[in-house]
């Protein structure tokens, strides 16, 4: 395994490059290692209560919330043992916690999640303890109970008698950093020259001003904030060459490669020779930052213990943040989520607007656009000859989401609905011609004789039909909302028909030859 940076990753610039890089380096399958990650740091319980607020507090202006439910998990370097566990890894962790009730609480959280553990009872120095409250997807307050002293004497030599022992059977070593007392310089100093006489890699995630306690890790992975603090030098998020300059001092300083994550700027690594790497973030929407930076560590670190290249773990922890990120909480990422991301993104077909795709190619964007916070609607019919009334229902539809699907009868379905005689138009024109109008995203043709089995599939957050219809009669009405989604019919246009059109379009037959009717359906 190699100890260092990838020598073959080139330097890019510009979004449409980082964007195209990311999606390549994501041909290959998450498939991580059975092989154990050492996960050694600052641990702590995090401790959600979640209720409601309905007035103020006649003591103070301060809003009086009722606790309707609590929720436990680790957090911290725990935090990331149990992300490695989630991601498909196997995670064992050491680490310091109290001698008291919260210390077994968190060791009953990481119990449940599947983490080994050596957890050294410190009697002098409590559990560290986060608490959130939260009115629905807010919080309102964090309460932090923690005493940040470093670790005694016995407790430091108890944490490296358990890195000793177990060092020699991992695949990786994360040192998880949150300055709360447990990596002392004697137990970083120490676990890193372990590491290396091994050929073990080091991924340090940091939380002190001085860097130069890491030097010798492999990987160095500093926020845009740490960043500053380390260097001194402003670091704006996005100004590439203020990154590669901060982080080629902290790379130079440790023989580190510095692993920047730069927020909605994506990610950078700078290591001590040759070129960087500037990759986008994956773009989702945020619902909640907790625990982010630890699922990053995780998936990173996972990814080069399971003999990814460098861009390739990077990639893949860009895909476990955004999951991370649109999870309320100190949220799990699992293994299968991020391999369905992965292939979304590896296998998206990069269609035009109003492109004519297959279900399946929907539903992969539908759910890109899901990540994305895109709402997705949905409209369908025959749409044979394309008049006022249709282009209004296009753009009613369009209206209320950010991505609109029509789902359009095949020519199969409209004889069947229709009779003989129609479509007077084939699928591929019309749906050729319905592409070309501004409110359609996509076409998809279907061939049964209604919607139902499309809109299971897709499950749009919005679905659009005429005013003729009842909500209660219109197909897939019942999947929309029970997703939470909304159902709304449209104003039609008074006097527009398909079938009056066609119906004017025809010569009505008589007896006499040479004389025709028009008759026009009412």
């Amino acid at each position: 395994m190699k100890n260092g940076a990838d020598a073959a990753i080139p330097t890019e610039s510009g979004a449409a490059d980082r964007a195209a890089s990311f999606r390549q380096y994501l041909t290959r399958r998450w498939a991580p290692t059975a092989e154990p990650v050492l996960i050694v740091g600052d641990s702590m319980l995090d401790l959600y209560v979640f209720g409601t607020v309905e007035r103020i507090s006649p003591e103070a202006p301060v809003p009086v919330m009722r606790q309707q439910e609590t929720r436990e998990a680790a957090g911290g370097a725990a935090n990331a043992a149990v992300n490695i566990a989630s991601l498909g890894g196997s995670a064992h962790l050491v680490s310091c916690v109290g001698a008291d009730a919260d210390g077994e609480r968190l060791a009953t959280v990481l119990t449940a999640a599947g983490i080994t553990f050596d957890l050294v009872r410190s009697p002098g120095k409590p559990t560290t303890v986060k608490t959130r409250f939260a009115v629905g997807q807010h919080q309102i307050l964090r309460l932090d109970r923690e005493d940040a002293s470093m670790a005694t004497p016995d407790c430091e030599r108890q944490v490296l008698a358990a890195i000793e022992q177990r060092i020699g059977n991992c695949r990786l070593v994360v040192l998880s950093d949150y300055d709360k007392g447990v990596l002392t310089d004697r137990v970083l100093q120490q676990t890193i020259a372990w590491a290396r006489e091994r050929g073990v890699p080091v991924v340090v995630d940091p939380k002190r001003r001085d860097f130069s306690a890491y030097r010798g890790a492999t990987y160095i992975k500093p926020n845009l904030a740490e960043l500053e603090r380390a260097t001194g030098l402003p670091v704006p998020s996005h100004d590439d060459r203020a990154v590669e300059r901060a982080a080629g001092l902290v790379a130079s300083a440790t023989t580190a490669n510095v692993l920047v994550t730069r927020s909605e700027a994506g990610m950078s690594l700078v290591p001590p020779e040759g070129p960087v790497l500037h990759m986008s973030t994956h773009a989702q929407q945020v619902f909640d930052v907790t625990g982010a930076g630890d699922t990053v560590i995780a998936a990173f670190a996972l990814g080069i213990a399971s003999d990814h290249s460098t861009a390739e773990a990077m990639a893949f922890a860009n895909l476990a943040a955004g999951i991370a990120v649109s999870k309320p909480g100190t949220a799990m990422v699992l293994a299968d989520e991020v391999e369905a991301e992965r292939s979304l993104l590896a296998d998206e077909e990069v269609v035009s607007r109003g492109a004519l795709v297959s279900a399946e190619t929907a539903m992969r964007l539908r759910r890109i656009w899901k990540r994305q916070g895109l709402s997705v609607g949905f409209t369908n019919g025959c749409f044979d000859l394309l008049h006022p009334g249709h282009v209004s229902l296009l753009r009613q539809a369009s209206a209320g989401c950010d991505r609109l699907i029509l789902g359009l009868n095949s020519d199969a379905s409209v004889r069947r609905l229709k009779g003989d005689g129609r479509p007077v138009q084939t699928e591929a024109n019309r749906a050729a011609v319905l592409g070309a109008l501004e409110p359609v995203n996509l076409v998809v043709i279907f061939d049964e004789d209604t919607p139902a089995a499309l809109i299971e599939q897709l499950v749009p957050d919005l679905l659009v039909k005429g005013a003729d219809y009842r909500i209660e009669d219109i197909v897939g009405a019942d999947t929309v909302l029970k997703a939470g989604g909304r159902v709304v019919t449209a104003e039609l246009v008074p006097g527009q028909s398909t079938t009056k059109l066609v119906a004017a379009s025809r010569p009505a037959k008589t007896d006499a030859p040479g004389k025709a009717e028009v008759k026009v359906n009412a």
